[in-house]
């Protein structure tokens, strides 16, 4: 062959000039001059020196050949190697002074060539020897796309892809004219040494030398990267294999110290219980007490020496703090009405501050601490990229429908699933059709506003059309159009005739996505109608393998819109496009006619789900209120006989105690209102329930204590509240000051959500406590006057004639606590009991240490949310992970070589430069790895791709030269040749080029460009400093909690990794740093330190019960412990049942953590303060009547106040309300109860104190 004899005939929809060459059986021609150095550039393989140089081609040959090859080594000129190869097999058939032996011509076919006819060939067969076209493949097969991080070897063997593409698929898409890029047919014949009898008489298949990917070029071009040449990889060290479980020795680390806490448990009580023993022997025989510890002498007086400090000392805070409730109760009862008229103008002025309440919804503002790490740099990135687009997702299946065999021409019998049908991709293409035409009015645009106003178009942001909208999906493949899908033709292969149809180009399509042009008779593109390419694994789902495409079980199709900041106006025109897209999704979920199956969701979706739950639940809350509410107007009454009912009842005191609580939390929300703290749903939900619970109790405690006592004679009503009060305010003042306390160190915390509902808790429970201690005294003084006075509740006119009895009524509980139940719990043989607990606390333990940490995001979902449905879809049909930034900051030096180096992954790149490093990681938990935009600019740059040329002549002349113009204007490339095939433009050339680049839409010609790096990724380069750059990959599917937070782990050890390699170039600040940016790392990083943090929360939590304990109780450091004892074990059993129930550990469940160790102060401090006072002489006697007369009150104020609402809580609809109120509250109360009214009082019979002064004589 030699000379062209012009287009081929024979092709049609070529998308090149398919020239093709005359037959000539002459002799191979020599070279030289501007003919030999043409052949020197494109095929330096065939060079034998000038003058000494023969072949088989004309200048023009080497021109259009040149210009062929152009469009292929654009994707392989990363790889010199390759390249080499590449062009080694095309210059031996077209141009080789060998060429009758290597190429049989099989078809030809006449043509005018300047009115002459010449014979022009169409059609060939060329014989390579395996061992040169399997290593030729082989140094190709690796080499990447970095705009994509695919494979290059994916877009030039048609049907099969990548995976599953050989050197002999390869090779027959290059030799395929239907491919639109060929000129005419090859047959390539790839002959093994066993096969050699077989050839042809005159044929000698050509067994070149092709060169290893990991090799240098004869030119001098070096070897390739790691990235994509496996043979040139370094060594990597293995990642550090995930933590073991821990171990002391050969034993579970969680059992040894579970065992160790046991031993050390069961020795100090059995060696407090020997102390006391001989402390007692010792005593009995000095103070004269019998066996039975009753004194002899009942009138002895205790030595003051005796008296410890600490007996003063807790004598003289009980008397000051009881003379001072005295009084304070005596005032507030004696001028009731004034008193709550100023507790009604307080509390107003406070909750007048809630007309300017701010509620977050915003996942990200409520979950993540403003200087968290995580926030840190997803504002970095909004503020330097924009912010993520919004996704707005439909996946679709058919279940049911049968599938089918599709006998293809080209590619055989292919598998089709049922869901791959003609009738529903048409469905599927309406359905997005309908979604892409809404409209709606926007008082934000005062205009009309369509999907184009709001959606993300990366190659056209600033001016879109509907179809520059970045829509993924299966019709994408036919640029959403009827006509492609309903498209027919006849093809011939091989001697056979078919048709084909939609079906071969979406098999082609999901091969080869970056496609501009199919090789099937259709000739249709695989690129969207937005100009990017659609990858199949955001097309369909559910595939049986990785290549198996066509048995999908799942559409997907994604609308892609920009996210603006919630104070741009903009940001309520996309939520209103979002919220018609939901609308048209579910009507057409709810057409009976629809065929599809299908899950949705818009980016909106969330939080909206979580907002409609939390509005639909607050009635579930109301009843539980109107429930604890009852128990309180029906428990607080005591009843003597029928006719006094309404006399006797407490309906307006229970209404009381529960407005005093709503009041206490209306003026907790107003004040923080007033000074601009934003609450939340949760505290809505939370923070009512737990003062209610706090200020149950102490209603109960003090109305309880008001009806057991006896007015005295010549005794005011008046000054018997006050007294009652001095008794039991103190213990009043005990629990709430360590609550409060408590939750305002509780504040501390980073997370916004459990500060601000430590805050307005902290806050409410001290309101709680002043309102009790002014309005309710108040109401109980308006209360007792109305019963003295024989008057009946509600109906305040009447009165009845039978009086009230002479004697207090100490109601069913107290009396059954004091005879039975408080004797049995104190029996010698049921004080066993403290025994069983401690191993309880032990096991608690060992299951805290597998406590599962995370929140799945199904569980923020109602059990009839739409999102439930999505999430199942999305973990069993997606095939990729979140997409992941590697983002660097400002203080490197892009356009030098050295950052050039550390960065790119292409030849002459650094082995551990950024993109390798992510490379190497995609051997575990990067799927994809980083798309590189240094790398595509170095590749643009290249002098052998006509993407970067400057004009040599016109009025644009030295400027630079777009692929699309004609070579003749264009003949300088922007680059000139590098000697050792390592191009790097120098400072000036890469701030000159890079805004070309930026703006160069990918083609045919140039499928480089900004297709992948819009102006919004990488901002303006001043100076050769980047303020900042972005790096893509994907991480593998993710499914819970626990794999997203290892993922960010992982991904920010790597991000170190690449940091401190990078640092270490000289062309990088100190300051310098790479780092992983995805949307979900916001919501995830909370794992990474929220057990630490917890247990920091938790610990400044019970601190103050111990330091208010002891001072309240004149630094009595005992009691003090053990209270502190009892609730450290209330939280452990606590985390321990979260285990066993499948309660994971969250911000949610820290916050009931806290509030949990709140509520246990009111089961046990209250107790202790009672057995720590009375006066009984031994510690067995003192803890029966703490339990009977304080464990009476406890038991009906919290626990029985608690277990009626929170039964309530069952029949919300959330799954968080179901799990982390109801489970989690009950498990609290009921331990509570348990250690309050069982463990407890049992401890103190053990090691309570035995105080001097309780004998003392005054």
């Amino acid at each position: 062959m030699y000379e062209e004899c012009g287009k081929n005939p024979t092709v049609e929809g070529s998308l090149i000039p398919a020239i093709v060459p005359c037959k000539d059986y002459s002799q191979a021609r020599g070279v030289v001059g501007k003919h030999y150095q043409l052949l020197k550039q494109v095929c330096p393989m065939l060079d034998r020196g000038e003058g000494q140089t023969k072949a088989c081609c004309s200048q023009s040959q080497l021109l259009s050949l040149k210009s062929s090859l152009m469009l292929s080594q654009a994707v392989l000129l990363r790889c010199p190697s390759c390249a080499y190869n590449f062009a080694h097999i095309h210059c031996i058939t077209t141009c080789s002074p060998e060429q009758s032996q290597v190429i049989n011509i099989t078809r030809t076919t006449m043509v005018n060539v300047s009115n002459t006819e010449k014979e022009a060939v169409v059609g060939y067969q060329a014989y390579i020897s395996t061992s040169f076209s399997d290593a030729s493949f082989k140094s190709c097969r690796n080499v990447r796309i970095p705009a994509t991080g695919g494979y290059a070897i994916a877009t030039m063997c048609g049907r099969y892809g990548a995976t599953l593409c050989t050197a002999q698929r390869w090779l027959d898409f290059q030799g395929d004219s239907s491919n639109g890029l060929a000129p005419l047919d090859i047959d390539f014949r790839l002959i093994s040494p066993e096969q050699a009898a077989g050839v042809p008489p005159g044929m000698i298949p050509y067994a070149g030398l092709a060169l290893g990917c990991n090799e240098t070029t004869p030119d001098g071009d070096k070897e390739c990267s790691c990235q994509d040449c496996v043979e040139s990889c370094p060594v990597v060290p293995p990642l550090d294999p995930p933590p073991g479980p821990f171990m002391i020795g050969d034993m579970d680390g969680a059992v040894v110290i579970c065992l160790i806490v046991l031993s050390l448990l069961s020795l100090l009580y059995l060696g407090f219980l020997v102390a006391e023993f001989i402390h007692k022997r010792f005593k009995d025989k000095v103070t004269g007490m019998d066996k039975n510890a009753n004194e002899l002498d009942h009138n002895q007086k205790v030595n003051p020496k005796d008296v410890t400090w600490t007996d003063r000392a807790s004598l003289v805070t009980q008397d000051f703090l009881g003379s001072l409730f005295q009084t304070w109760g005596r005032v507030m009862a004696t001028h009731p009405l004034k008193v709550i008229a100023v507790c009604l103008l307080v509390v107003v002025a406070l909750a007048t501050g809630l007309m300017n309440i701010e509620l977050t919804t915003d996942p990200v503002q409520l979950w993540s601490a403003p200087n968290s790490r995580a926030r840190r740099e997803k504002e970095f990135h909004d503020v330097h990229f924009s912010p993520f687009y919004r996704t707005n997702q439909l996946i679709l299946t058919a279940p049911g429908r049968h599938g089918h065999v599709y006998d293809s021409l080209l590619f055989g019998k292919t598998n089709f699933s049922g869901l791959i049908s003609k009738d529903l991709i048409m469905q599927l293409l309406e359905l997005q059709q309908r979604i892409q035409a809404t409209e709606f009015w926007s008082d934000e645009l005062n205009n009309t506003a369509t999907l184009k106003d709001v959606c993300y178009a990366p190659l056209n942001p600033k001016n879109p059309s509907l179809t520059d909208c970045a829509v993924n999906g299966l019709t994408q493949y036919f640029q959403n159009s009827v006509d492609n899908l309903n498209a027919k033709a006849n093809m011939t292969e091989l001697g056979v005739t078919k048709e084909v149809d939609w079906r071969d180009h979406f098999i082609y399509c999901v091969n080869s996505p970056l496609s501009f042009k199919d090789i099937t008779a259709l000739g249709l593109s695989c690129m969207a109608d937005y100009g990017g390419p659609v990858f199949p694994f955001l097309a369909v789902g559910g595939y049986e393998s990785k290549t198996n495409f066509t048995t999908a079980e799942a559409f997907i199709l994604t609308f892609s819109l920009n996210n603006y900041p919630r104070t741009n106006p903009k940001f309520k025109v996309v939520e209103q496009w979002e919220s018609r897209f939901l609308q048209i999704v579910q009507q057409y979920q709810n057409d009976p006619t629809t065929n599809f199956t299908f899950a949705y969701m818009a980016e909106r979706s969330l939080e909206d789900e979580i907002n409609r739950t939390t509005m639909e639940d607050i009635p579930i809350f109301m009843i539980s209120y109107g429930v604890i509410f009852i128990y309180i107007a029906v428990a607080l009454g005591e009843y003597s006989s029928f006719k006094r009912i309404l006399v006797d009842s407490k309906i307006l005191v229970g209404l009381g105690g529960i407005l005093v609580v709503g009041c206490s939390v209306l003026a907790s929300m107003g004040f923080y209102a007033w000074i601009g703290l934003p609450s939340s749903l949760v505290i809505l939900q939370v923070v009512p329930f737990l003062v209610l619970a706090v200020g149950a109790d102490n209603i109960f405690i003090f109305v309880l204590e008001y009806q057991r006592d006896v007015r005295q004679p010549g005794e005011q009503r008046e000054e018997q509240i006050g007294r009652v009060l001095g008794r039991v305010a103190p213990s009043m003042l005990l629990c709430s000051l360590s609550e409060s306390v408590c939750f305002f160190l509780g504040a501390l915390s980073t997370m916004p959500a459990v500060k601000s509902f430590a805050l307005y808790a902290a806050l409410a429970v001290l309101m709680d406590f002043v309102l009790q201690m002014t309005a309710f005294v108040a109401l109980l003084s308006l209360d007792a006057r109305r019963q003295d006075a024989n008057r009946c509740e509600v109906l305040c006119c009447c009165s009845v004639k039978i009086p009230r009895p002479s004697t207090p009524s100490q109601g069913v509980l107290l009396p059954f606590m004091r005879k039975y139940y408080a004797p049995v719990l104190l029996h010698p043989v049921s004080r066993i009991a403290i025994f069983l607990f401690s191993c309880v606390f032990c096991i608690s333990i060992f299951l805290m240490f597998h406590v599962k940490v995370g929140l799945d995001q199904e569980l923020a979902m109602p059990t009839d949310s739409y999102m439930l449905k999505y999430f199942e879809y999305l973990y069993k049909y997606f095939e990729v992970g979140v997409p992941t930034y590697f983002i660097t900051t400002r203080g490197f030096n892009f356009s030098s070589v050295m950052g050039m180096n550390a960065v790119c992954s292409s030849v002459g790149c650094d082995q551990f430069s950024l993109t390798q490093k992510i490379q190497y990681a995609t051997e575990s938990y990067m799927a994809i790895p980083a798309s590189s935009w240094v790398d595509d600019f170095i590749d643009w740059l290249n002098p052998r791709s006509k993407c970067c040329r400057i004009y040599t002549s016109g009025p644009n002349k030295g400027k630079f030269c777009p692929a699309t113009e004609s070579a003749l204007k264009c003949l300088k490339p922007c680059m000139p040749f590098p000697n050792d095939g390592v191009l790097r433009p120098s400072v000036e050339e890469f701030n000159r080029f890079l805004p070309n680049f930026l703006n160069n839409r990918p083609d045919l010609q140039c499928p480089k460009g900004h297709l992948h790096w819009p102006t919004n990724l990488i901002l303006y380069i001043y100076l050769s400093l980047s303020p900042a750059s972005r790096f893509m990959a994907y991480h593998t599917p993710l499914s819970n909690s626990q794999e997203y937070t290892a993922a960010l782990l992982r991904a920010r050890e790597l991000a170190n990794n690449i940091t401190e390699g990078m640092r270490k170039s000289q062309v990088t600040s100190h300051d310098f740093e790479v780092f992983p940016y995805t949307v979900t790392y916001v919501y995830y990083e909370q794992y990474v330190n929220i057990v630490y943090e917890g247990l920091v929360n938790i610990s400044l939590c019970l601190l103050p019960t111990f330091v208010v304990c002891c001072i309240l109780l004149g630094l009595d450091l005992r009691s003090g412990l053990l209270n502190l004892f009892t609730i450290v074990m209330i939280t452990v059993d606590t985390v321990g049942v979260m285990t066993l129930w499948g309660i994971d550990y969250n911000a949610v469940s820290l916050i009931n953590l806290v509030t949990a160790v709140g509520i246990s102060v009111e089961f046990v401090s209250h107790m202790t303060r009672c057995f720590a006072l009375s006066i009984l002489p031994t510690k067995v006697q003192r803890a029966k009547e703490a339990t009977a007369n304080m464990g009476s009150a406890v038991f009906a104020g919290v626990a029985m106040t608690n277990l009626p609402g929170i039964i309530v809580l069952a029949f919300a609809k959330a799954q968080l309300i179901q799990i982390f109120f109801f489970r989690l509250n009950l498990v609290i109360t009921l331990l509570g109860m348990a250690h309050g009214l069982i463990f407890l009082p049992v401890l103190l019979s053990f090691f309570g104190t035995t105080h001097t002064h309780t004998r003392s004589v005054s």
